[in-house]
């Protein structure tokens, strides 16, 4: 029989924000998958640094930094291969995700070539909406108010668009392009309700009113806004 493939849920980045079925699945494992950025230390590990056995099997998927497609499908297509030969075996394989594997979430990629062959297990796991809100406090829907989340790479127009239609918002993937965001949102007249969010549950953590934000945002940061009063009151 072949092995299962987990892919693990690992919350916005505090450890202690981890579900018990991923401590136990990682504290358990015997082949470990990843991804790294451009060579750089994986983040996914380092949130589940203290659990990982010392015996453990890794395998570590390289994901080059590119605007093109290929080179990253290309890193998922070796991944897979690598993960599947290990199933094949009757291992089990369990991939670390940050944050929630199937929001946003580049285990999708896994998913998707290997699902169809193999078992696949999903953990969920907290997501950085819900942490940024946590940290900010700021509730984002209540009663029957919709929520919109948008990328930040979204061209102007489209996020205009969309946040005016909006009732509250979260804007993700902020970056290189907070500049722009920050100028749509003031062009709207939303700023007063917008708050800017940095790696949210990590001690480097930086929650501020979007009008007090830095003039840089680094990838892993947020803008949150709800619009006119309190749905909650």
């Amino acid at each position: 029989m072949s092995g299962v493939l987990y892919g693990v849920g690992l919350g916005p980045g505090a450890p202690d924000l981890m579900t018990l079925r991923a401590a136990r699945l990682i504290e358990g494992a015997e082949v470990l998958a990843y991804p790294t950025l451009a060579g750089a230390a994986s983040f996914a590990r380092s949130i589940a640094a203290e659990l990982i056995p010392a015996n453990v099997r890794e395998i570590v998927m390289d994901v080059p930094m590119s605007v093109a497609r290929a080179p990253a499908q290309a890193a998922y297509d070796q991944g897979a291969a690598e993960i599947a030969a290990v199933l094949d075996q009757g291992q089990d394989v369990v991939c670390l995700c940050e944050g929630d594997p199937f929001f946003y979430g580049s285990f999708m990629y896994l998913f998707a070539r290997l699902s169809e062959a193999y078992r696949v297990e999903i953990v969920p796991g907290v997501t950085s909406v819900t942490a940024c809100a946590a940290r900010a406090g700021l509730p984002l829907a209540a009663r029957n108010e919709r929520l919109t989340v948008l990328p930040g790479p979204l061209p102007e127009a489209e996020l205009r668009a969309r946040i005016e239609g909006a009732e509250s918002v979260v804007i993700m993937k902020v970056g290189r392009h907070l500049p722009k965001l920050r100028a749509v949102i003031d062009d709207l007249g939303l700023t007063e309700g917008a708050v800017y969010v940095e790696r949210a549950t990590l001690p480097e953590e930086v929650v501020l009113p979007l009008a007090e934000a830095p003039d840089t945002a680094p990838y892993f940061s947020m803008i949150l806004l709800t619009k006119g009063a309190d749905p909650w009151l």
